[in-house]
Formats: structure tokens, sequence, C-alpha cells
């Protein structure tokens, strides 16, 4: 039995390091296993396969993703950048934080750390160079700073994991506020000292009249934010719900109000996002064989006990996982690893005695910075692409700002009770 467990493994990383798709190398690895090691019917396969799909979380997701390609084909997503600008450009690396502080707007609405680094650091980047930048520091930091748009709320990742830990979604979700907002405070206090440091002299302070002018005209584009966690934390409508309505929302002001989105272009945006959505649902149904497969063997309870008779600290059961994720992270997209690890993580979680929302933030974290951390950080050849640099400058570039953030992620993990503060104020949470 333990010899299958390794040719289980050895194929699926086989396949893997063989860039086979991704979801192709779950479905017929765990087709291999349940068929060949478990010997059940393949027709279980195919129930396994409609189970995965048949979950509401996943019409979130889709919504989500709408919403975020609205935004970004529209002018939602420079109207966030301008009031952002207005609001710290004035100050020492300024126009740095104001990317930053605009990461956290749009990761407010989108949840995703790609389209975060397409929309704002596309256009950040460019700016931050033709205003006297150093490169090397403009890449760094909106490369890195989109990471925001999976910590902050709402988070694709964090639906996914609460669909397999059954954790009320909208608990979750306050879990990233106060991470999120001390990587904003972290890096942009970084950006001020390089800034004041190198003698760069920002423009002048906008007076009252221009700030208010501008903050008038990005009115519609913040009040999103606003929409979506008011109606959820009102109890107006559902985490689930506030997808859609952030959508029609975001349709509704690039259409009628800022008349940058012609109706003629909703289809392709329509279609774009079917095309992402599709992608990550591939993904969920490969992972789903695969996760059968793991439960028929109980290997993540055999893999529980293992740890638990090396490990007898939850302190030092958490560091090590931290290292595992972020290796893990260079090489496996969020999506793909948040479903794989996830139930084998959760027996483990259970012995330790480890909150599971406690977990699900420093998972998102760690497998966020696996973004930017080579060889295969989707968000560092993006990146390389918009200043035409290679993956070695943009990998040097980014390092003292993932420094910044492990360090928040060591702080997250050592103080639970700063994770769970809100979930706590908010509904009482004692986990």
């Amino acid at each position: 039995m333990e010899s299958s467990y390794l040719i289980i493994g050895a194929l699926l990383l086989g396949l893997l390091g063989a860039t086979v798709p991704v979801f192709m190398a779950l479905f017929f690895t765990g087709m291999i296993g349940l068929v060949w090691v478990v010997g059940i019917d393949p027709q279980i396969v195919i129930e396994v396969l409609y189970r995965s799909m048949d979950k509401f979380a996943l019409v979130v997701v889709l919504f989500f993703v709408l919403c975020g390609n609205i935004m970004t084909t529209g002018s939602i997503v420079e109207k966030l950048i301008k009031a952002a600008n207005c609001l710290v450009g004035w100050l020492p690396g300024g126009l740095a934080m104001a990317g930053i502080l605009a990461c956290g707007f749009f990761g407010a609405i989108s949840g995703s750390t790609v389209a975060t680094v397409v929309a704002i650091g596309g256009f950040m980047i460019p700016a931050l160079v033709k205003n006297g930048y150093d490169e090397r520091f403009s890449v760094g930091v909106m490369t890195t700073a989109p990471i925001l748009g999976v910590i902050i709320p709402p988070s694709i990742a964090m639906i996914l994991y609460a669909m397999v830990s059954n954790d009320a979604l909208e608990s979750l979700f306050l879990t990233g506020f106060v991470p999120g907002l001390l990587i904003m405070a972290a890096m942009s206090l970084y950006a001020y000292i390089v800034c004041k440091k190198a003698g760069m002299q920002p423009p002048p302070r906008p007076t009252l009249q221009e700030t208010l002018r501008i903050l008038r005209e990005s009115a519609w584009a913040l009040f999103l934010p606003v929409l979506i966690f008011g109606g959820i934390y009102s109890g107006l409508f559902t985490a689930n719900e506030a997808a859609v309505v952030a959508c029609f929302y975001a349709l509704f002001v690039e259409i009628l109000i800022h008349r940058d989105l012609k109706l003629r272009d909703v289809k392709q945006v329509v279609v774009s996002s079917a095309v992402t959505s599709s992608t990550l649902l591939v993904i969920v149904a490969g992972a789903s064989v695969f996760g059968e497969y793991l439960t028929f063997e109980q290997i993540p309870d055999k893999i529980a006990n293992a740890v638990v008779a090396s490990i007898q600290s939850p302190w030092v059961f958490l560091l090590a996982v931290n290292i595992l994720l972020l290796l893990i992270g260079m090489f496996m997209d969020i999506i793909s690893a948040t479903l794989i690890l996830t139930p084998i993580f959760l027996p483990l979680l259970a012995k330790f005695g480890i909150d599971t929302m406690h977990f699900g933030l420093l998972m998102t974290i760690n497998l966020g910075i696996g973004y930017c951390t080579p060889p295969l950080g989707v968000s560092l050849y993006i990146s390389g692409a918009t200043v035409n640099r290679n993956l070695l400058y943009v990998s040097r570039a980014v390092m003292p700002f993932l420094l910044i953030q492990i360090a928040i992620l060591l702080l997250l993990t050592f103080w639970p009770d700063l994770v769970l503060l809100l979930p706590r104020l908010v509904y009482g949470y004692g986990g």
C-alpha cells in the first residue's frame, strides 16, 4: 500500500513537472488512484465531478471575476488610483503609497491578485518610472502590493477555502482586514523611508478644493467596496449575494454614470470572464477527483497522525507549515493549492487546537506570496512584461517587499488574536 502512495505521488509530480495542465494532472492522478489503487467503479468519478461543480460558492467566484473585468474595461480603476493619489500622493514616496492603496481598493472588489497586478500594476509601474521613481523599486512595490487582492475581502481564495473547510464565509472575510491594513501600512512606511532617504521631492499637496473635486469624481467607484461590505455586515444581503450586487452596480456605473463602457463591449467582457471562470472550474473538478482519492485512502488522517507523533507544539507546526506553503507557492497556483491542501491540513488543525479561520488566513497569505516568487510566480512575469525585464531582474526587485510581507506573516502566525479580532467583535466568534 505504501508503494502505491509513492507511485501516485510520483505520477502527480511527474505530470506537473512535464508542464501538463494542473487540472489534467490532478484528474488523471486521482482517476488512476481511485480505479487502480482503490478499485472503485469509474462511474463514481462522474458523480464526484458533478458534486464538485454543484456548489453555490463557484457562482460567487464567477460574478467577482466578471465585476473585476467590468472595472478594468471601464474607468473605475483609473478613478480609484486618482482618489488614492490625492490622499497620499503629496508625501515622500506618495505615488508608490497611492499604488499600494489602490491595490487595497481594487482588491476589496475583485478578490484576485492577478486581476489587481494587471489592472493597477500595468498602470502604476510606468507612472512611477515617469515620475522619477527608481525602476527596480517601482517594479518591486507594484508586483507585491497586489497580494492585497487575495487578502482583503472578497477573496476568491477565501471563498474556496470556506467551501472546503465549511467556515462561515462572512466571518472568514473579516480575518483579512487587519492583515491587509498591516501589509499596506508596512509597505507604505518602507516606501516613505526609501524615497525620503533618496531625497525625492513629492508634488505639492493638493488644495482642499482639488481633493474634494477628485473624491467627488471618484465617489461612485469608492462606494463599491462600501456597498459590498456594508451590505454583507448590515445583513442586507449575504456574502454570496454581494458578488451579484457588486457586478450589477459596476455595470450600472460604467455604462450610465461614467459612460466608459459601451453596450457593445459587454459581450466581450462577459465572454472573457466566462473563459477565466471556466479555467477555475476545471481546476476545481480535477482537484475534487484527486481529493476523493485522498479521502478513500484516509491519507489526511495518516499524515495528521504522523505529524503529531513528531511535532508536539502547535507553534512549531505552524512555522513548519509556513515554510512548506511558501515553497509550494513557488510552483503551484493558489486555487489548486487551496483545494488540494485544505483537506490534508484540516485534521492536523483539530489535533493541534488551531483555529481553522486563523489557518485559512495564513494559507491565503503564504500562497499569495507565491505569486511573487520564482520560478512560476505569475505576477513576476506580468510586471516583467510591463517593463521588458527578465525574471531575475523582477525577482530581485520584489525581495525587500517580500521580506516585509513575510515579517507580517510571522506576526500573524504567532498572534492569532490579531487575525480573529474582527470576527469576535462582529459575530462573537469563539473559535
